[in-house]
């Protein structure tokens, strides 16, 4: 596909996005739903019709991983508000680091015995669909939330749990893609080990880098557009040092830069026009991301993908919401002794659940995945049955929860 005909492309996407956005906010369904339904319907028509769009799985694998990525890591960092983040820091970090390890760990085991077939689907496989189904992404549905009277902690947990466990699972799934690739070089457990930390540390380090650098040149330039571009610069900058050149985590590394920038240009939100574009700026690059890469999902779903691999993204829903509801269970659990402000109720815990959906990085990921591996296409299509397994069963369901919990939207507020 030449570049002038992915440049219309995209445009024809993005409009098709912004039309169909109204029909989203009538009818109270997430916007990304409306979207994959009618990139799917729409990549149907058109290749009954005879035609051939270019657009193929490989199409925008860079694109994806290079350009979206960095864009839905940053914002989600710059746009988390650290007081509320440290005021309900005990639930997320306890959702977002070992209990996600843990949840991934139950469903790969799920996965990995039904889908039964070792020599085609080994445990390394089993492993990569874990962890890639361990992001969460509640941006869907935690403004509908909000709308509907959800408490604000447990949006702010959500939102903090998404952020950590979204680092964390690109981390770890980087380290296992490597190894997923040379499966003749044998390392031991230490030297996995030793890898996972060296990508993160090493890129955690280098985010307080580029967070310093960024806070100087903000500085430095007072007028809005220079403060946009310096936060750009940060976030595309540090993350391909660091992929491409420092061979640590890009994802960590605009993590914290981002978190970094957000506090520093948090003074100045109340006093300055500037960082107000910066936070409006960041919004716009990120619905476009999400837009084109929902689109995407539902172009590049097939009906062959629901004949040949329905059992199998069966299997992965299920290994899921097992894993996700052992996940709250035992956080539940762990935070009955401390003050009753982080405990979970059960209701919560049913929020939680149901508002924990697989969306952008979960696409990012496997859409990431090369086609070197003889299992990609099992992979991909049960990471695509659960993305829309959460978006067309488990958000419709947010709103009937919360009207059952009696929870009304000028009570939270």
């Amino acid at each position: 596909m030449t570049v002038s005909i992915a440049v219309m492309w995209l445009a024809g996407l993005l409009l098709f996005a912004m039309l169909v956005k109204p029909i989203a906010e009538k009818w109270h369904m997430p916007f990304a739903s409306v979207l994959i339904a009618l990139g799917f319907i729409g990549s149907e028509l058109v290749v009954k019709a005879g035609f051939d769009t270019g657009i193929r799985y490989d199409s925008f694998h860079d694109l994806i991983f290079y350009i979206f990525l960095p864009l839905l890591i940053f914002q989600a960092a710059f746009t988390l508000d650290l007081t509320q983040l440290k005021a309900h820091w005990l639930p997320i970090v306890l959702f977002a680091l070992p209990l996600m390890l843990l949840a991934t760990a139950i469903s790969a085991l799920l996965i990995y015995w039904g889908i039964g077939h070792p020599s085609g689907f080994p445990f390394i496989a089993a492993l990569l669909t874990g962890i890639l189904l361990s992001a969460t992404d509640p941006a869907a549905v935690v403004g509908m939330m909000r709308d509907l009277g959800a408490p604000k902690r447990l949006c702010i947990v959500l939102e903090g749990e998404s952020l950590l466990n979204d680092a964390m699972a690109i981390v770890t799934f980087t380290v296992l893609l490597q190894l997923a690739l040379m499966p003749d070089f044998m390392l031991s457990l230490p030297d996995v080990a030793l890898r996972f930390f060296s990508v993160f540390f090493g890129g955690l380090l280098f985010g307080v880098v580029m967070g310093v650098l960024g806070a100087l040149l903000l500085n430095y330039f007072q007028d809005n557009i220079s403060q946009a571009v310096v936060t750009m610069v940060a976030a595309y900058l540090g993350f391909l040092l660091a992929e491409k050149v420092l061979l640590v985590s890009g994802v960590i590394t605009v993590l914290v830069a981002g978190l970094m920038l957000s506090h520093k240009l948090s003074k100045q939100r109340n006093k300055t026009k500037a960082s107000l574009f910066v936070d409006d700026f960041w919004q716009f690059n990120v619905f476009v991301a999400e837009a084109l890469m929902f689109l995407f999902m539902g172009v590049t779903i097939t009906v062959t993908m629901f004949i040949d691999n329905w059992l199998a993204m069966l299997i992965a829903i299920a290994a899921v919401l097992i894993a996700r509801v052992g996940l709250l269970a035992t956080g539940a659990v762990l935070l009955l002794p401390v003050k009753s402000q982080a405990r979970l109720t059960m209701m919560d815990q049913r929020l939680l659940l149901t508002g924990g959906l697989r969306g952008a990085v979960t696409l990012a990921l496997v859409l990431s995945l090369p086609t070197e591996l003889s299992y990609w296409w099992t992979i991909q299509s049960m990471a695509f049955g659960v993305v829309l397994f959460t978006f067309f069963v488990q958000a419709p369901l947010l709103p009937h929860l919360l009207q059952q919990a009696g929870q009304s939207k000028s009570s939270e507020r």
